[in-house]
């Protein structure tokens, strides 16, 4: 096991950017992103933090969904204060970004009714994309 482990170990460090494994590199790479108005700062700050305030709405619906935690008015308010913690931090992105958040939502609504024709969910369509559909 020791050895598979050892392996794997140098599979992932061949296939890891220098980018990801050199502070150096990492700091020339932000520099190179900034003289691109990269706000890179808040883009960091927007990234990190809706994936941290997901992953708080998540656990708490998973420890409701299976360890028994009551679905109740403290719950569900917890769970909305999590989603305003997500929304502060897509705010963040639309400012890094400078998007508008409204036109954000407007191109949101967009792919999804060119996705979903008639408003109507599909499994079809849901997992079989035409091609430029993210």
């Amino acid at each position: 096991m020791k050895e598979v482990l050892n392996q794997y170990k140098r599979f992932v460090d061949g296939v890891t950017s220098d980018d990801s494994k050199y502070t150096e590199t990492w700091l020339c790479r932000i520099r190179q992103l900034q003289g691109d108005d990269c706000d890179v700062s808040r883009l960091l700050t927007a990234a990190i933090g809706m994936a941290d305030e997901a992953g708080e709405f998540a656990g708490l619906v998973k420890k409701i969904m299976f360890h028994g935690k009551p679905y109740d008015a403290a719950n569900i308010d917890h769970l909305k204060s999590e989603l305003g913690d997500v929304l502060w931090y897509w705010m963040q992105g639309c400012i890094a970004l400078g998007v508008d958040p409204v036109a954000v939502i407007e191109k949101n609504i967009s792919k999804l009714e060119s996705r979903y024709p008639g408003g109507k969910f599909s499994i079809n369509r849901s997992e079989i994309r035409d091609v430029g559909d993210v």
